[in-house]
């Protein structure tokens, strides 16, 4: 065995062993609550199911999976999955040997004049021809390229909780843009039958007044309530315009009708999802990109410290080179040679060290990026409840409100009836009867966008459920095997502890 040869497999045998530089990443721990401000007694594990189902509305779970399938930012977070797992494939290139070949052809002539130039009685004229292989392999000795490995691996994670992120956020906005227009379709009606109701009175108190019964002053009283209704409806109708076209936009459609099923009041009320604050952890997709970036800039301090240390790579050729065609593949015109280098900075005026510092200094962004996150998670989960028992509260007390101002209307009209009051009284009490029904409309509405709300901002296995649907369409199975579920491979994550 020749020394270069033994050379090459002392250093073959070395690559393995090579330390990495650079901080492991371990999970930085976290001041979790104890529990929630509001403690549901009846909430459910529902955080892994598709929630939506449980409003018992065909038409909303339609539209959730034609956004699913159609919804533009859904396309595009899978695109950026796509181009992140490219980019690993790259990094992870430089594990592995880099082979490539070399052919030349030529025809060559030479001077006799030169120095060293061709003898007189000899051809000017010569062919080349050459054929190699070549070989190079960086030595990862210092784990440069396996920190970056782990970083492409982390940036890839990130985006592929980053899709998950668009498709939570896609569902919650569908669903309370639904619920919206319900709400708006619901008002709406309220608004036209008081116009209508309205309309009668002002033409009874026109044909009284020609009569002489009532003054001119009540007439205009009573004209006064029917424009104050008729006035309410031209912004509801925009409004309701405006939710359709930023529904269709979310369905990844033109602006346009939407269709309808249930009733605001038809809808089923979905339970709260019960969940532990620690869990958030694990369950939302923000924390988790949180987390992945955080694992990338750890990383990135090991491809910046290993810098320090020298670049040792490998390099091979083997090949043929002859000035005839015929004789190119002859063993006396094989070449061949087997090299190394090692190359090293020995004074970079402060570039390595600042390239350490600005990647700590990113870590550090990072980490602080992290905790935050994680506290803002809390804070919306915890909103969120609030919002719920309070929207629950609040609608009973407008309900009331509503039964109240119900049998005032009629009182008031009993008592103008019976000529014990004016019918300024009656015209009071429906203008507070119309803004209350308004109102426990509106109020309906948010008890339906605060569970939403809740479900959206605890995360949970749902948003998998949903990327199903999505996956369809992204990651469909391969042609002929359309049986079996097509997965996107995904990397495993890198271990932490708590």
């Amino acid at each position: 065995m020749s020394r270069s040869v033994r050379v090459w497999l002392c250093l073959l045998l070395l690559a393995p062993l090579g330390c990495t530089v650079g901080p492991d990443y371990v999970r930085p721990k976290v001041d979790s609550p104890d529990g929630w401000r509001v403690d549901y007694v009846e909430a459910a594990e529902t955080s892994n199911i598709r929630w939506w189902e449980q409003f018992q509305d065909p038409v909303l779970n339609e539209l959730i999976d034609i956004a699913l399938r159609e919804n533009r930012d859904v396309r595009i977070a899978a695109a950026r999955v796509l181009e992140f797992a490219a980019r690993v494939d790259i990094f992870r290139s430089g594990f592995f040997p880099q082979i490539g070949y070399n052919g030349d052809a030529s025809r060559n002539r030479a001077s006799r004049d030169a120095f060293g130039g061709v003898p007189p009685g000899s051809s000017r004229s010569y062919n080349n021809y050459a054929g190699s292989a070549n070989l190079s392999w960086e030595l990862d000795l210092w784990g440069r390229i396996r920190r970056a490995n782990e970083a492409a691996r982390a940036e890839l994670l990130a985006e592929e909780e980053n899709r998950r992120s668009v498709i939570l956020s896609l569902v919650a906005a569908v669903s309370t843009s639904y619920i919206t227009l319900r709400q708006l379709d619901r008002q709406l009606q309220v608004s036209q039958e008081t116009l209508q109701v309205r309309a009668e009175t002002l033409e009874l108190f026109r044909m009284k007044f020609g009569g002489g019964v009532v003054s001119e002053l009540e007439l205009a009283q009573v004209r006064t309530e029917y424009e104050q209704a008729a006035a309410a409806i031209p912004p509801i109708e925009r409004q309701i315009a405006l939710t359709e076209n930023a529904l269709s936009i979310l369905l990844g459609r033109n602006p346009g009708d939407i269709p309808r099923g249930k009733r605001i009041d038809e809808l089923a009320l979905i339970p709260v999802p019960a969940g532990v604050p620690s869990s958030l952890l694990e369950r939302r997709p923000d924390v988790r990109i949180a987390e992945q970036n955080l694992v990338a800039a750890n990383a990135r301090i090991g491809v910046a410290r290993a810098q320090y240390f020298p670049t040792i790579s490998l390099t091979g050729l083997f090949g043929y080179a002859s000035e005839d065609l015929g004789d190119l593949l002859q063993g006396s015109s094989n070449v061949w040679n087997l090299g190394g280098s090692a190359l090293g900075p020995i004074f970079t005026g402060g570039r390595i060290s600042g390239q350490v510092r600005a990647s700590e200094a990113v870590q550090r962004q990072a980490l602080t990026g992290y905790l935050q996150t994680v506290q803002t998670a809390f804070r919306e989960v915890d909103d969120s409840l609030v919002n719920v028992q309070k929207a629950r509260e609040q609608l009973q007390a407008v309900g009331r409100q509503v039964v109240a101002l119900s049998d005032y209307a009629r009182l008031a009209k009993l008592r103008y009836d019976a000529g014990y009051s004016s019918y300024i009284e009656v015209l009071d009490a429906q203008r507070f009867l119309f803004e209350a029904q308004l109102q426990y409309v509106a109020v309906q509405g948010d008890v339906y966008a605060s569970l939403i709300g809740t479900y959206k901002a605890m995360g949970g296995g749902w948003v998998v459920e949903a990327q199903k649907t999505a996956d369809q369409v992204d990651f469909p199975p391969p042609a002929g095997n359309e049986s079996q579920s097509f997965r996107f491979p995904r990397p495993t994550q890198p271990n932490s502890t708590e």
